[in-house]
This record gives structure tokens, sequence and C-alpha cells, in this order.
């Protein structure tokens, strides 16, 4: 039971709702343009967890090899941190995640041609160089911009077009809010272990931007993710099923407020918990909002 535990604590099950939302937002445009097909969808969302679950595995050694993942830490524990998993365990841990998700992306492959070859080994490589390889991305303040990216548009427009084989407009647009908040979730993580990851050589956008710039930043994401859906509907790419997400704004209320009034340390921890939460409540009513239309 100890070792289950433990490789629930490396698979961090908190943050897999990053993954769901983008999938769900796909599945209900492709169920409003009448081009829902259900294995292929399922298998983008298997495919994306398990690209998740293999990264969270990726970040847990790579953090702790590399001395970013210390005593002082301030998030949720580790499993390398604490001992519970070696590193060859989650070596292996990475190898049956990764290689699940490339089984299942042999058939999405089938389904959707080389665009998913493309989304497929760049996820697998972008979550592996994140905090891995001889240059990890993570450190070098691209992170945003890759979660944004494999979050946001190759996730939610990926998802669609192994069920429709083509991408119209709105569902780039449609893509853009989702990888917003995706991204939001980072920035709360960042600005927590600003300091810590200072001092271990960890440079991420957090620390380039410093302190008032990451919470501006953050904000820039939540409210620039609301402020798309405007811009949608102003375009005339949707009607009103496009402010369904709506719904979802309350979640974020407290996570601004926290972030507005300095919270940090520690204290930024049940905001990173309700920005993941928030993100993938956004995603599905996204989803439920296009199926309508």
């Amino acid at each position: 039971m100890r070792k289950l535990q433990a490789w629930r604590l490396a698979a961090r099950p908190a943050t897999l709702p990053a993954s769901v939302g983008p999938v769900a937002t796909g599945w209900g445009a492709a169920i409003g343009d009448d081009e829902f097909r259900a294995l292929p969808a399922l298998a983008a969302l298997l495919g994306a967890l398990l690209l998740q679950v293999g990264a969270n595995f990726a970040n847990d050694l790579f953090d702790f090899r590399r001395g970013a993942d210390t005593r002082e830490r301030l998030g949720p524990p580790r499993a390398a941190q604490l001992g519970l998993l070696s590193e060859r365990e989650l070596v292996g841990g990475m190898a049956v995640a990764f290689g699940a998700a490339f089984l299942v992306g042999l058939y999405l492959v089938y389904e959707g041609g080389w665009p998913i070859v493309a989304i497929g080994l760049g996820g697998i490589l972008a979550a592996v160089t994140y905090t891995g390889g001889p240059w990890p991305y993570g450190y070098r303040a691209l992170g945003d911009l890759f979660v944004f990216l494999f979050f946001g548009p190759a996730a939610v427009v990926g998802t669609y077009w192994v069920q429709a084989r083509e991408a119209p407009p709105l569902i780039w647009w449609v893509s853009l809010p989702v990888g917003a908040l995706v991204t939001a979730i980072l920035v709360v993580n960042n600005l927590r272990d600003r300091e810590t990851d200072r001092t271990a050589g960890k440079v991420t956008l957090a620390v380039v931007l410093g302190d008032r710039g990451t919470r501006a930043w953050y904000t820039v994401l939540v409210l620039g993710a609301y402020g798309v859906l405007l811009a949608v509907w102003g375009l005339r790419l949707a009607g009103p099923e496009v402010f369904v997400p709506l719904l979802a704004a309350p979640v974020f209320v407290r996570p601004l407020l926290a972030v507005w009034s300095g919270a940090e340390g520690r204290a930024l921890n049940p905001v990173l918990r309700d920005t993941a939460r928030g993100a993938g409540v956004f995603g599905l009513l996204f989803g439920i909002g296009l199926a309508l239309g």
C-alpha cells in the first residue's frame, strides 16, 4: 500500500484536470459540428492523461537530480525528494507511461495522419526535456510557452482533428483560453517556488518577471481567457453558447484575490489547487457549450 501511495503521489492526480479540460473542449466542438467519434475521442483523452503522468514522473525525477527539490520545498511533497521511489523506479514509470502513450498514439496516427505524429512525439519530447536532458527548457523561462502550446492548440485542435480530419478557425480560437488557464497553473507553481528556484539555478519566467510581474502575468492569463470568449462571439464564430464557461468564473475569484493580496509560500498551494480545478471546469463547460451550439 505504501508503494502504491508513492506512485499516486508521483502521478499527481490533482494536476490531471489540466489534461481533461482541453480534451473535453475538443470533444464538445466535434459534437457541435456533428464530427464526434467515440473511439478517437477516448483515445485522445487516454493519450493526454498518459503523457501528463509521464511528465509528472519526469519532473519528480529530474528536479530532484538537479537539486530543485530539497527539504526546503514549499509545494506538495515529491516521491524522489522523500525517498519513497528510487530514481530507477521513476525511470521505469516514465517508460511505462510514455510507452503506453506511444501505443495509443499509433491508433491516433491511423485516425489523424501525420499531424498527430508531430503532436504525439513532440508531446513526449516536451514532457522529458521540460526538466531533463542537456538543455531543460523549464530552467530557461520557456515553460509557460510550451505548456500553453501543448495544453492549448495541440491538445484541443489535436482532439478535434482525430475525429474530423480538419481544423476550422473556431477550434483554434477556443484552444487559446484553455491553454491560458492551464498555463496559469504553472505560473502559480513558479510564483510559489521563485526564491528556491533562483537558488537552485532554475530560471523560470517567474524568476525573470519578479514577484509583481508574475502576479500580473497570472491575472492576464485568467482574465484574458474570458476576454477571448468575447472575441469569439464578437467575430461571430460562435453564438451565446460560447459564454457557458462563465459559470466557472466563481472558481477563480478566491485564487485571484489570494494572488492580488500577496499570498506567498505555502499559502499559494490552495491557489494552485483551485486554479487547476478552475481550468478543468472551464474546459468541461466550454465543451458543453460548444456541443450545444
